[in-house]
Order: structure tokens, then sequence, then C-alpha cells
């Protein structure tokens, strides 16, 4: 019966707020729009007050009755919260009045963050259980689901409905069993402190910009022949054969042919003539970005070895731009043959896929 009664009374709190989450779709203010990524850096603190309605279980023998109680929890990241609360919840029994003090510890888990939220809970801690003047320690742990609704930045609605196991540790508060199974249903409202940290944007550069037609190029100086015009462009004398922004500064270089000694991470003479270009451009460069080299290989051989030698490759690449007075941090990383750009199958392919690339980090 209590199963069927947490269903009912899950599925009725739901289905009442689902105004709530369709009306958040028409919701305007000065951004023109909600925009979900505005909560993914939100770490902030806050404070829960709510009240409780309890749905006792058959074994307590006792009526149904209501409390309330405070949180204050911590937002992580995009997914999960954590929070400290305490509670004090009381009802009538046979043998006598009902009063529970307790807290726990709990932690949420959020599917989506956005004006209307779902959420997951999963709680544990403990609690004073009395009947009447019998009393005793217990242990209680909660499972349910929820649902947070942002009315304003720093004022939240909130509500979840959760399954609790108590058990009294043989303290005999209700003669004849010491587990008890009740449902409970929060509804309150979260306060986070401070501002909302505003929209974090996209750390990527922008798509790479064309090379001008040839009738175009002819009255536009391009030094260094990236696509972007000298009088625009910020990184002059970028390397040949780099991908760049619209700003000309280059975002990915990748290094192709026999670059090492055959199955080894040493450099072939070419290798250390193109670096040599590439450490130049680095120490000239005005942007001090990091740079992650990145090792990748051919399906041939043993896939555990593939990555190893690798990651040996990409360490050499760095090592050897850093003994060149490269100051860029580079971070050194192999891939081995799980990122492919050609067919495995041909040795052209192949060829293609026994790579090196430096990739560019925005900052």
């Amino acid at each position: 019966m209590l199963k069927k009664n947490l269903f009912n009374i899950a599925s009725l709190t739901i289905a009442c707020f689902l105004p709530l989450a369709q009306a958040g779709d028409w919701f305007h203010d000065d951004r023109s729009s909600y925009d979900k990524s505005d909560r993914f850096d939100d770490d902030r603190w806050y404070v829960a007050p709510f009240g409780t309605f309890i749905k006792t279980g058959g074994d307590r023998n006792a009526s149904d009755g209501w409390g309330g109680g405070m949180g204050i929890g911590k937002m992580l990241d995009k997914h999960f919260n954590v929070e400290l609360k305490g509670f004090y919840e009381d009802f009538g029994g046979a043998n006598g009045p009902w009063s529970l003090t307790g807290g726990t510890a709990d932690v949420q888990y959020y599917f989506d963050r956005d004006k209307f939220s779902p959420y997951a809970v999963v709680a544990a801690g403990g609690m004073n259980s009395c009947a009447s003047a019998n009393c005793g320690a217990t242990v209680i742990g909660e499972a349910g689901v929820g649902f947070t609704y942002e009315l304003h930045d720093n004022f939240l609605v909130r509500s979840d409905v959760r399954y609790r196991y108590n058990n009294n540790l043989n303290a005999q508060v209700q003669p004849g069993t010491d587990e008890f199974h009740d449902m409970v249903v929060n509804v309150g409202f979260v306060v986070p402190f401070g501002d909302k940290p505003k929209r974090m944007e996209r750390t990527e550069r922008p798509a790479p910009v064309a090379a001008a037609p040839a009738a175009a190029a002819s009255a536009t100086a391009d030094a260094d022949g990236d696509g972007v015009p000298d009088s625009v462009d910020k990184c002059p004398g970028t390397m040949k054969g780099s991908r760049v922004d619209n700003n000309g500064c280059p975002v990915r270089l990748v290094l192709k042919g026999q670059h090492f000694q055959r199955d080894s991470a040493e450099l072939t003479l070419n290798a250390r003539n193109i670096l040599d270009e590439v450490a130049q451009s680095l120490i000239s460069d005005p942007q001090k970005n990091d740079v992650e080299v990145q090792g990748h290989a051919s399906s041939e051989g043993k896939e555990s070895y593939n990555m190893r030698l690798s990651q040996r490759r990409a360490q050499s690449v760095a090592d050897y731009l850093k003994s060149k007075g490269v100051n860029n941090r580079l971070i050194a990383k192999g891939y081995g043959e799980t990122q492919p750009i050609a067919d495995n199958s041909t040795e052209e392919g192949r060829a293609q896929n026994r790579r090196v690339e430096l990739i560019w980090i925005e900052d």
C-alpha cells in the first residue's frame, strides 16, 4: 500500500508542476531567452528551508504527520549538489504521539540545469525517534526524485518525494519491530548566496577563414599565406600548413610524413627542420597559449604498444620544442590508433594516420 501511495503522490506532485515547466519555454528576460549554459559554472552555497508531509508505514501503527527543516548546501558542477539537512516531524500513533528529530547528508544528481531541473537524491543520516516517552537513536537512509524551478537567480522553488528506511538499532521504540518504511514529501525553496555566474563562452576558436579568391589576393597582402590579410593578422608569420582563426592565429598544425626513426621516438633530420620553424613561430607568437602535442599511430602492431609509442613521440616533439626556447606550456599526449583520419587498410591511409598534431588551447 505504501509503495502504491508513494507512486501516486510522486506522480501528482510532478504533474502539478508540469505547467510551470512548460511556462519556462515562454519565459523571457533582458537576455531574450534562458540559456542552460548559464548554470554550468554555478558553484554557490545556498540555504533551503522546507516543510514536510510524512506518510507513515503500517509497521508504526501511526497516523500521517507534518514537519519541516532546513538544508545548507553547495552546487558542485553541472550535475551535483551536496547538502546537510536537519528536520523535525511529529504525528500521532496507537502507542502515543511520535516525534522524529534528525539530520541527513544528501547528494543530488541533476539530469539537466534549466529553469525546470529534475534530480535524483540519496541521503544517509540519523535521528532520535520517540513514541510517547520511549526514545532511541536510529539510522536512516533515503532515496527519491524531485525538481527545482527557478523564479529568480537567487530564489528557486523545490520539491521532492523520498522513500525512507529507518532502523531503530534494537531501541524497541515500537514494540515488535525496529525497522520502519515511510514516505516523505518535501516542499520548500532554495536561496543561493551571491550573484549567479553569467554565461561562460565556449572556449573554441572561430572556424578557419578561407583563403581570399585569387583575384582579390593581388589587392590584399598576405605575407604568411594563411588566408588572413596582413592588415588584420594578429599572428603574422604563422608557419605554413597551420589552420588559423579569423585573427590569423594558429589553431591546429598537423605534421605528416616520416618524422621518426622506424619503431622509435627519435626525430628525423626532416622533422627537426620543420620543428625549428614551429619553435620560431611559437616564440614570436604574442599569444602564449598552452599547446597540446598529440601523437597518433596507424593500426599496425598491438594497440597497447601503439599507445605507448605515440606518447613517447609526442613527448619527443614537446622536449625538442622546449630545447629551442619555446615558453608555451606543452602538454604531450599519446592517442595511439584511436583517432584515425584515413583508412588503415591501405598504406597511404596508414601513413596519414602516423602523425603528430599541435593543438592551440584557448585561454
